[in-house]
């Protein structure tokens, strides 16, 4: 009788998981059936916002549900990522990031969620380069000019930035590690308002994402310096990199990508993966991104998820080298 009694049970445990799994495949196979939120923790107008609008568009039109935009800023990233750290894990709440959420690890004691254990990739879209701006009429033709000035006695060179522990701060205090510059960081609440002030003068010197920068850039409002990639920006080809003056080796590149919840249904992270990559590969939006200065990419789920990982190893080695902390 006890045999057939544990027989039984174990059959009954067999039900319940394909009952389960059942139900995780009929939620994948209805996904979606309401709008989906992109969290975007910068303010409008950057780089970041300016990808999750576009992308948010388009996928709207390919699943057909709403999808709407909502920008969460503050901290460099991390209140908006504690709100998708904490959403439900059914691919209605999504994080739209750049390499912010890798360096802040390494910048933030308490970020208030793991970033490794919170979160799952579900696609890396593009890389864009960060870039050193000066208004018009600056003095500063060249980054080498900028150095100069900085290497007069008692100088201190200011420079605005998307925020602590972004990007383009680490880019600024490598520049401080390397050439061993007088800088002083002014942060701003994403690169929007740091480029206001670097228009208008506020702040002799920005770095910002290419991205951002380009309609002002084109626009002849500001002038270019140098980008922080290892290779110059298909943008503005005539723009040398920061390794070409004078400092090899320099680089910073800058991925965005969409994550999800940890726990999300793998059927929904792959059908949320598959969307996107087919987007990306538009030669329409291929060509629109390259305008605004993104290099456009695709990648699977575990690609990115292992990009992630291997970044926020690679910068908390980095910002604990130049002693960079934001708390």
């Amino acid at each position: 009788m006890s045999a057939l009694v544990g027989l039984g049970a174990a059959l009954g445990g067999m039900g319940l998981l394909s009952a389960a799994g059942s139900e995780t495949r009929t939620a994948a196979q209805s996904f979606p059936n309401r709008p989906i939120t992109i969290i975007v923790t910068f303010p409008p107008g950057g780089g970041t916002d300016l990808l999750a609008r576009k992308l948010g568009a388009l996928m709207q039109e390919r699943l057909g549900q709403a999808v709407v935009v909502e920008n969460r800023p503050g901290a460099s990233g991390n209140i908006g990522a504690r709100a998708v750290a904490d959403a439900a894990p059914d691919g209605y709440t999504l994080l739209m990031v750049n390499s912010s959420f890798a360096i802040n690890p390494g910048v933030y004691g308490n970020l208030g969620f793991d970033p490794k254990g919170d979160f799952q990739a579900v696609i890396n879209v593009a890389f864009v380069p960060s870039v050193l701006i000066v208004p018009q009429d600056s003095p500063y033709r060249t980054l080498t000019d900028w150095m100069d000035a900085g290497r007069k006695p008692g100088a201190i060179l200011p420079f605005a930035s998307c925020g602590n522990g972004t990007p383009q701060h680490l880019a600024g205090e490598m520049l401080t590690a390397n050439a061993h510059l007088p800088v002083q960081h002014v942060p701003y609440r994403g690169c929007g308002p740091a480029l206001t002030d670097v228009l208008t003068g506020q702040v002799p010197m920005g770095i910002v994402t290419a991205s951002s920068a380009s309609p002002f850039l084109q626009a002849g409002k500001l002038r270019a310096l140098a980008v922080t990639s290892p290779q110059r920006s298909t943008l503005m080809a005539d723009v040398p990199t920061v390794a070409e003056q004078g400092m090899p080796g320099y680089e910073l590149d800058q991925w965005h990508g969409l994550l999800a919840p940890a726990q999300t249904p793998k059927d929904i992270l792959a059908k949320l993966n598959r969307t996107v990559a087919q987007i990306m590969k538009q030669p329409d939006v291929r060509r629109d991104l390259l305008q605004l200065g993104f290099n456009p990419t695709t990648s699977t789920s575990v690609e990115f998820q292992s990009l992630i990982g291997q970044d926020i190893d690679r910068f908390a080695s980095l910002t604990q080298r130049i002693g960079l902390r934001a708390d």
